[in-house]
């Protein structure tokens, strides 16, 4: 399996067409899988936010207040958010209105203007499938497209890349049912591949090295329509809840 990073020079807009960007950067092969900086979907789509612009509740000022955090982020934060499911230490875990329990409801600062922050995008299944159709129209590639964004994780230090939309694999592989190396039948082992390897595209992507794409090739995979809320556990099975 190969990692290809895709570097680019330009700040990305909602002017820009982000297959037309990657088609001439990079040739695609059939079966490659895309890997997209939700950041670079962001600001594509209009998700950037100035800061100016924005007036917080009473409800905002009194958090940002207890938390020294700017009311206007945590105004952005409650707006993108079902629920808060925990504040403490100066950040929110929050379940945001995509259905991802992350800090901050993904509102992120870093690598925009000062006075502006992203948001996460409102569909990243859709805009993964846009990019993915694109693509196919423009250079008859089928590729697979995961967006992809950082998070912490409960009970471990430092954070890994999750994939928050998908389109055109199935974003686990089911073994159970499968025997293993001892003839035993597997009963729930479910390996979230799209997770896994949109982790191992940010080992070139960074945080700082002006990188926003991978391209994932000679990973076998099935090509089917799925969608990334398969990756989120339903409430009735969720013990931590």
């Amino acid at each position: 399996m190969q990692i290809i990073p895709i570097h680019l020079e330009k700040e990305i807009d909602s002017s820009d067409d982000i297959s037309d960007i990657i088609l001439k950067s990079e040739k695609l092969n059939d079966g490659d899988i895309l890997v997209i900086a939700q950041k670079i979907i962001s600001k594509q789509e209009g998700r950037l936010i100035n800061l100016s612009t924005v007036t917080p509740s009473l409800l905002a000022e009194g958090i940002g207040s207890q938390y020294q955090k700017d009311p206007r982020i945590i105004e952005l934060i409650l707006s993108e958010s079902k629920r808060i499911v925990r504040m403490k230490n100066c950040v929110l875990i929050v379940e945001t209105n995509q259905g991802f329990i992350c800090a901050n409801a993904g509102i992120d600062e870093s690598n925009v203007q000062e006075g502006y922050a992203t948001l996460l995008p409102v569909n990243s299944d859709i805009s993964a499938q846009k990019i993915r159709k694109a693509i196919l129209k423009q250079s008859n590639k089928n590729v697979a497209v995961i967006i992809s964004d950082t998070f912490g994780r409960p009970f471990r230090l430092g954070q890994t890349n999750h994939a928050i939309g998908i389109s055109g694999l199935n974003p686990i592989l089911d073994y159970e049912g499968t025997l293993d190396s001892f003839n035993k039948i597997l009963r729930v082992t479910a390996i979230a591949i799209a997770d896994e390897l949109t982790s191992a595209s940010e080992l070139v992507m960074g945080k700082s090295l002006k990188c926003p794409f991978a391209i994932i090739r000679d990973y076998s995979f099935k090509v089917e329509d799925r969608a990334i809320d398969e990756l989120i556990r339903s409430e009735h099975e969720d013990f931590f809840r």
